[in-house]
């Protein structure tokens, strides 16, 4: 265990480091890595769909769904907007299809991972 005077903006603090040896270190098992949340965490979509789901890529709020079921879209078009910390984020196709289902409506709050669309 090792002790160190940090000082922080004019206040010191002492604190105390203890330095572990790569033995140690390998012998200690590593933290598991925590499942990947957007596949898990997105809930299905409320109506039926057939298709590659559109997911949110951060949590957020919908401002506005551009699309509804049948639309046909080009890759690239914006399908709906996500406001997520003070900025609007335009959620794009990946590829043209039809959209198949609509999960989302204006206003509604989102988890990253959460199902937006799915498009066929």
């Amino acid at each position: 265990m090792k002790k160190y005077k940090v000082n922080v903006n004019g206040t010191a603090y002492e604190i105390e480091i203890e330095l572990m040896s790569e033995i140690e270190a390998a012998a200690t098992p590593a933290p598991a890595a925590a499942p990947a949340e957007a596949p898990a965490a997105a809930p299905a979509p409320s109506a039926s769909g057939d298709g590659e789901a559109v997911t949110s890529p951060m949590p957020g709020t919908i401002l506005s769904v551009n699309v509804k079921a049948g639309d046909k879209v080009s890759a690239g078009q914006v399908l709906m907007i996500l406001e997520a910390m003070k900025m609007e984020n335009e959620i794009m196709a990946g590829a043209d299809g039809t959209v198949t289902a609509v999960s989302v409506a204006a206003g509604q709050a989102v988890e990253a991972g959460t199902a937006l669309c799915t498009i066929k």
